[in-house]
């Protein structure tokens, strides 16, 4: 029998929230995949997608009767479990387009670099909320954390995966921020990142990462090659103008113009079939989504629990910023995908955990604050 507190004191509105962007997510995964649908209607992507879908409503279910503090005890583990896989994808990991960023167990294929994202703002949010860390903590405070996210975004980017290694340092910044950092730091790391960009570019870098960001420059660099997703992607943007083609009309997406149309560049096909109009929803949703969150960060009155909650916000807005500015131009093509839209088992997994994990936060701040007005 539920507990009629738990149905209560939930709050409702992010999972509507949530639930409007995983609909569109579908309808968009349906339209691009629908030549394979037509062939395999039994045995398609679409279908994996909505096992993907179950599970991770599981999952979210599951993590609203996990124990904060019980979570907390355990983040050095998860955090020391999590690393150790990606160091085994490095070594037996299964290799996709020159990339081994995936584990295969039980004939179903995961990114452990996406279940690092949780992993890396539970560790952070245990360390930075430990009574030895006070706001504004000094350097040698910060040195401990900086090298938690380093590590594994070193591991990722080996396989190599620039966008999952640009998300992690996007959530821990915004956790360090957060926490709050002085200003004379920022200036610090700014004069001894400057001098590492040139290197980190003709040493770091792949050739195909270099191309990406000149193509950025200059988009007409290589229009058949290097330039062709990021070309494509904005010819099906634009021509979805004002209201869209409608559902299954995208000519881009149906004649195979659009690549990767199911997983990174998903947003093209929503903005051709859905226009402008269908653009702006999708986005606000996303906005809502995002205020419904951090709000309940603003509610807290646990410091691990408001960390934990502004570090999954992080991973959503950070991921889903960093789709659409790739796909409409503004941003280099780094291979990221968009959050409850985009195919992708690992990615919806992780992204269903996070939502869980917030809303466990807000179920307990709704509790406190019942208390707290009959009292």
């Amino acid at each position: 029998m539920m507990d009629r507190r738990l149905i209560e004191n939930f709050d409702w509105s992010i999972i509507w929230a949530l639930l409007a962007i995983i609909c569109i997510g579908l309808l968009s995964i349906y339209s691009a995949l629908y030549t394979q649908i037509q062939a395999r209607p039994t045995n398609n992507l679409f279908i994996r997608q909505i096992l993907w879908l179950v599970l991770g409503f599981v999952v979210m279910g599951c993590s609203l009767f996990v124990n904060y503090q019980r979570l907390r005890s355990l983040s050095p583990w998860l955090y020391g479990f999590v690393l150790l896989l990606l160091m085994v994808v490095l070594a037996i990991g299964k290799e996709v387009h020159g990339s081994k960023r995936w584990l295969e167990l039980g004939g179903f294929q995961f990114q452990p670099s996406e279940f690092m994202k949780v992993v890396i703002v539970i560790q952070l949010a245990g360390y930075f909320s430990s009574q030895e860390v006070t706001n504004f903590p000094g350097i040698k405070k910060l040195f401990l954390p900086l090298s938690l996210v380093v590590l594994p975004v070193l591991l990722v980017l080996a396989e190599p995966d620039l966008g999952t290694a640009i998300s992690l340092m996007a959530i821990a910044t915004t956790m360090i921020f957060f926490v709050g950092v002085r200003w004379k730091y920022i200036a610090a790391l700014a004069l001894t990142v400057i001098p590492l960009i040139l290197p980190v570019w003709e040493h770091v870098l792949k050739p195909y990462q270099k191309r990406r960001v000149l193509i950025l420059l200059s988009p007409d660099l290589d229009p058949l090659g290097a330039g062709y997703h990021i070309r494509q992607s904005k010819i099906a943007i634009g021509s979805g103008m004002l209201w869209g083609k409608g559902f299954l009309n995208g000519t881009q997406n149906k004649l195979h113009f659009l690549p990767e149309k199911h997983t990174d560049f998903i947003f093209s096909v929503w903005a051709e079939e859905w226009g402008f109009v269908g653009c702006a929803v999708l986005i606000l949703l996303f906005c809502l989504l995002i205020f419904l969150t951090l709000r309940v960060a603003a509610r807290s009155r646990d410091r691990f629990g408001s960390l934990v909650v502004v570090g999954m916000s992080a991973l959503i807005l950070w991921q889903a910023f960093i789709n659409i500015g790739m796909v409409i131009g503004v941003l280099p093509v780094v291979g990221i995908t968009l959050p409850f839209v985009s195919y992708g088992g690992s990615s919806l997994v992780t992204l269903c955990l996070a939502i869980g994990l917030i809303a466990r936060h807000a179920l307990s701040c709704n509790r406190i604050d019942r208390k707290c007005k009959y009292a």
